[in-house]
C-alpha cells in the first residue's frame, strides 16, 4: 500500500509544471444582513466591497430587511459598511472559488462594531473545476457527435471510454449515472443501461466527478456521471426544434458465415427533437420531447473457442437491430414568493427493440456446420417518472432547503423466439419475461454558508421493489434449461444520512464528509428453481470523503482526495434466469453476489497557463470483493459456456491522468488528455452453483494499460466551426483475459445561420471504420478468441432552430 502510494506521489511530482500563467476569471456575489445593535435590521445602509489598495470593487445599499448582495471576482477585501448616524465598520474578507456560497453572519453597526460577513460565489469554470473533483462539458461543443446518443456523445470526453454498451472511467464500468442529479430506470439505479438509445439532443451538459463528496449515493466507485437536460431560463415563450438524420454500416468488414441472413448495411438514423418553455413572473412550464429511430448492426462478433481436449468451434453472432425510442418530459416551477419554489415533473420514455440474430457454428475448418441459431427478441421498456420539489430560501443568499419525493415505474417486457436447426433436426424455443420495477426516492437537504465555507446535511429513504417471471418454452433438442424459470422479487431498502463541512481561506481548502448507509436486501426465489434458492444480505457502513488542497500561488494548486465507496450488485447481475441470446456462451446472474467496497486515493495538480491549463493527478483503487464474470465448463459434454458474476476477492489500480488544454491562435483549440493505469487482480478461486457446482481457480492477473485522446477545435468563422478527434486505446485486463488495443477517429462541422437562430452541421464517427472490439479469454479447460465487428461508422446531418 505505501509502495503504491509513493508512487502515485512520484509520478504526480514529474507532472508539475510551474508555467507562469493568468487566472481564470470568476464572478462571486458576496450577501450580508446589517442590523442596529438592538437587532433590529438597517435598511439603506452602504455595503463597500474594497481591494486592499483602497479601490472599489463593488458597492450598494440594503434591503428592508438589512440585506445586501455584491458582486466581485476572488481575491483579499475589506468590507465596509455604514449608515447615516453609525459607526461605520470594517472588516477584512477572503473571497475564494471553493463554495457557491460563504456566510458570515450578521454585521452589527455600533461603537464598538463586532461584525459577521456572508460571501456567495458563482464561478465561471474551466471544464475541470477549482476544486479539481468534477469537469464539467458541454454537448453544444461536441460537434464531432450532434445528433447521436448519449453513449456516443460521452465517449469523446476526457477520461471516458465505452465497451459493450457501458461508460467507462479511467478504464472502470462502475460508474454511476444521474439525470439532474437524480438515479432513473431510464440510465440504471445500481448499473448502466439505456445510455446507447437515449438521445443526446436532449442534453445540455455533463458532468464527469471521479471523486464525490459524501451528498451524493455511497455507489460507483469509478465515479458519477451527471447528464443535465435542457432547460430554458429565457422569459416569454421560447424553444428549440431540430431534425437530425444519418446512415451507418456504410460498407460490410467483415463478410457472414455461411448460411446465415445478411448483415444491416446502409443503416438509416432519425432524430426529431422539441423543447418548448414559457416563463412568466412565478411561473416556468418546460416540454422536452425526443424521438430516436435507427437501424443498427448491434453485434458482429467471430469467436474461435478452443478446448483443452482439441476440440475447436468456430461461430458468429450477428444481430440486426431496429430501435424505437421516445422521451417526454414535462414540467412546471412555481416560485410562489421570494424564498419558496415549488416544481412538478414527469417524464415518460418508451423504447422498442426487435432484433433479428443469426448465430451459426462451425467445426475448425469450417467443412460443417455445427448448429445454426437463430432468434427475433421483442423487447418493449416503458418507463413513467414522476417528481415534486420544494426549495425554501432563507434570508442569506445560499442558505436553502430542499426537499424532493421521486417515483419510477420502469417494466420490462422482453419475448424471444428461437429456431435451433441441428445437422439431423431442428426445434422451436421461446421464453418470455415481465420484470416490473418501482422505485420511491424521497430526500431532504440543507445548505448553511458559513464565514468561510459552507456545511450541507441530509437524509435519503429509497425502497426498490422489482418482481420479475420468466416462461420457457423449450423445443425439440432444446438448449433451454425449461426448470431454471419462474418467479423472484427483488426488494432494496436504504435509508442514509450525510454530513459535508468545506472550509477555505487565502492558502487551504478542505472538504470533510460522511455518509451513513443502511441496506437491508431481499431477493425471493422460486422455490422450485433447481440450483439458486432464497437469498438476501444487509449493512450498515460509513462512507466518508475528504478533499485537502493547497494553493501554491493564484495559479497552482495541489489537492489530495480519499474517499470509500460501494457497488452493490443490480438485479440483473443476481437474476437466477440463464440468458440465450447465445446458444452456447449462456449469461446467468448469482443471487449469491455480494457489494464490492473501494478505498480510493488521490493527488491532484491544476495550473492556469496562458489561455488554457494544466490538470494531473495519480490515483490509488484498492477493491474488496471484487465481481466479476467468471467462465466457466461443466463436464456434461455439450462444450457450453456459463457466464457468472462471482466475487473474485481483491483487485487494485494505479494510474495517473494528465488533461492540457490551449488555445495557442484565435481560431484554433486543443485538449490532450492522456490516462494510463495499472490493474491487478489478485489470484483467486470458488465454486459456481449453476447448471451444476464447478470449483474455478484463476491466477493472479497484471496489465499496464490506458488510453490517449487528441480533441482539436477549428473556428473557420464566426459562424462556421470543426472539431477533429483522435482516441487510441491500449490493451485492457477483463476477468481470465484481456481486449486488445483499438483506434478511432471522429470528425464534424457545425455551420451557424438566421442570425446565430439557425445551425447546421454534420459529422462522422469511426471515419475511417478502424474500431474493432477484440478479447482474449483463457479459462480452466478452453480459450477463445472475438473480434467484434459491430457498427461504429455513422454520418449524420442536422439542422436546429431556436425559437
Amino acid at each position: 500500500m505505501k509502495r503504491k502510494i509513493a508512487y502515485c506521489i512520484t509520478t504526480l511530482l514529474l507532472l508539475f509544471c510551474y508555467t507562469k500563467a493568468t487566472a481564470q476569471v470568476k464572478t462571486i456575489t458576496l450577501s450580508g444582513t446589517v442590523k442596529e445593535n438592538t437587532g433590529t435590521p438597517l435598511p439603506y445602509a452602504n455595503a463597500v466591497l474594497k481591494k486592499v489598495d483602497g479601490t472599489t470593487a463593488a458597492d450598494t445599499i440594503t434591503n428592508e430587511q438589512g440585506h445586501f448582495s455584491l458582486t466581485t471576482s476572488p481575491g483579499k477585501y475589506v468590507l465596509e459598511v455604514s449608515s447615516l448616524g453609525y459607526t461605520t465598520t470594517q472588516k477584512e474578507l477572503f473571497v475564494g472559488t471553493l463554495s457557491d456560497y460563504l456566510d458570515a453572519g450578521t454585521i452589527l453597526l455600533q461603537t464598538d462594531a463586532k461584525q459577521l460577513q456572508e460571501v456567495v460565489v458563482n464561478a465561471q469554470q474551466d471544464a475541470v473545476s477549482s476544486k479539481m473533483d468534477k469537469k464539467t462539458f458541454t454537448l453544444a461543443d461536441n460537434i464531432a457527435q450532434t445528433g447521436g446518443s448519449v453513449l456516443q456523445a460521452m465517449q469523446n470526453l476526457p477520461g471516458v471510454t465505452t465497451q459493450d454498451g457501458k461508460v467507462l472511467l479511467r478504464g472502470n464500468d462502475k460508474v454511476m449515472i444521474l439525470i439532474d442529479g437524480k438515479q432513473t430506470a431510464l440510465t440504471g439505479f445500481n448499473s448502466q443501461s439505456g445510455l446507447d438509445n437515449l438521445p443526446a439532443s436532449a442534453i445540455e451538459k455533463i458532468e464527469i466527478i471521479n471523486n464525490p463528496s459524501a451528498k451524493y449515493d455511497a455507489n460507483g466507485n469509478a465515479g458519477i456521471i451527471n447528464i443535465i437536460l435542457k432547460k430554458n431560463k429565457e422569459e416569454g415563450f421560447n424553444g428549440k426544434a431540430g431534425l437530425t438524420t444519418g446512415m451507418g454500416a456504410l460498407w460490410q468488414r467483415r463478410e457472414n458465415l455461411p448460411t446465415i441472413r445478411p448483415q444491416y448495411q446502409n443503416t438509416p438514423k432519425i432524430n426529431p427533437s422539441l423543447s418548448l418553455n414559457y416563463r412568466k413572473e412565478k411561473i416556468n412550464v418546460y416540454f422536452q420531447g425526443d424521438y430516436l429511430y435507427t437501424e443498427t448492426l448491434n453485434k458482429n462478433e467471430f469467436v474461435t473457442r478452443t478446448y483443452d481436449d482439441g476440440t475447436i468451434i468456430n461461430q458468429q453472432t450477428k444481430r440486426n437491430r431496429d430501435t424505437q425510442f421516445t422521451n417526454l418530459k414535462a414540467g412546471i416551477d412555481w416560485k410562489y414568493n421570494d424564498n419558496n419554489t415549488l416544481a412538478f415533473s414527469a417524464l415518460f420514455g418508451s423504447e422498442k427493440i426487435l432484433d433479428h440474430g443469426d448465430e451459426p457454428f462451425f467445426n475448425a475448418d469450417y467443412s460443417q456446420r455445427l448448429r445454426l441459431w437463430q432468434f427475433l427478441e421483442d423487447e418493449l421498456k416503458t418507463t413513467a417518472m414522476a417528481s415534486a420539489t420544494y426549495q425554501h430560501k432563507f434570508g442569506e443568499a445560499g442558505h436553502v432547503l430542499n426537499a424532493g419525493a421521486h417515483y419510477t415505474f420502469h417494466r420490462e417486457n422482453e419475448k424471444y423466439f428461437f429456431t435451433n436447426t441441428l445437422p439431423e433436426s431442428s426445434g422451436t424455443d421461446a421464453f418470455k419475461l415481465i420484470s416490473d420495477e418501482s422505485v420511491l426516492d424521497i430526500n431532504v437537504d440543507y445548505i448553511k454558508p458559513l464565514a468561510a465555507g459552507r456545511l450541507e446535511t441530509g437524509v435519503k429513504f429509497r425502497n426498490r421493489i422489482i418482481p420479475t417471471n420468466m416462461h420457457f418454452y423449450p423445443g425439440q433438442n432444446s438448449v433451454i434449461d425449461a426448470n431454471a424459470g419462474g418467479r423472484a422479487t427483488y426488494e432494496e431498502m436504504i435509508p442514509a444520512v450525510y454530513g459535508n463541512y468545506v472550509y477555505e481561506n487565502d492558502r487551504i481548502e478542505a472538504e470533510a464528509g460522511v455518509r451513513m448507509e443502511y441496506l437491508d436486501l431481499k431477493y425471493q426465489v422460486d422455490p422450485n428453481h433447481p440450483v439458486y434458492s432464497t437469498n438476501g444480505y444487509h449493512y450498515l457502513n460509513p462512507f466518508p470523503s475528504m478533499r485537502l488542497a493547497y494553493k501554491l500561488n493564484d495559479n497552482h494548486k495541489l489537492s489530495i482526495f480519499y474517499n470509500r465507496r460501494v457497488d452493490r450488485p443490480n438485479e440483473v447481475d443476481i437474476r437466477i434466469f440463464p440468458k440465450y441470446d447465445d446458444a452456447e456462451i449462456i449469461k446467468v446472474g448469482n443471487p449469491g453476489l455480494r457489494p464490492q467496497f473501494t478505498n480510493t486515493v488521490e493527488l491532484g495538480y491544476k495550473a492556469n497557463i496562458g489561455k488554457g491549463y494544466l490538470f494531473a493527478s495519480a490515483y490509488y483503487k484498492h477493491v474488496e470483493g471484487t465481481i466479476s464474470r467468471i467462465a466457466i465448463t461443466v463436464p456434461d459434454n455439450t462444450n457450453f459456456i456459463y457466464n457468472v458474476f462471482q466475487n473474485t476477492g481483491n483487485s487494485s489500480m494505479t494510474g495517473a491522468e494528465l488533461m492540457f488544454t490551449q488555445k495557442p491562435v484565435s481560431w484554433y483549440s486543443y485538449n490532450l488528455n492522456a490516462t494510463v493505469y495499472h490493474n491487478t487482480i489478485d489470484a483467486f478461486s470458488g465454486t459456481i452453483l449453476y447448471p451444476q457446482s464447478t470449483a474455478y481457480s484463476v491466477d493472479k492477473q497484471q496489465i499496464t494499460s490506458g488510453n490517449i485522446k487528441w480533441n482539436n477545435t477549428f473556428t473557420f468563422s464566426p459562424t462556421l466551426s470543426g472539431q477533429l478527434m483522435a482516441a487510441y486505446l491500449a490493451p485492457d485486463i477483463i476477468p481470465q483475459g484481456k481486449t486488445l488495443g483499438r483506434f478511432s477517429t471522429d470528425i464534424g462541422l457545425k455551420k451557424t445561420v438566421q442570425k446565430g437562430k439557425g445551425e447546421f452541421f454534420i459529422n462522422a464517427t469511426d471515419l475511417f471504420n478502424t474500431l474493432v472490439i477484440r478479447k482474449e479469454v483463457h479459462a480452466n479447460g478452453f480459450s477463445y478468441t472475438s473480434k467484434d465487428y459491430y457498427e461504429t461508422q455513422v454520418i449524420r446531418f442536422g439542422y436546429n432552430y431556436k425559437f
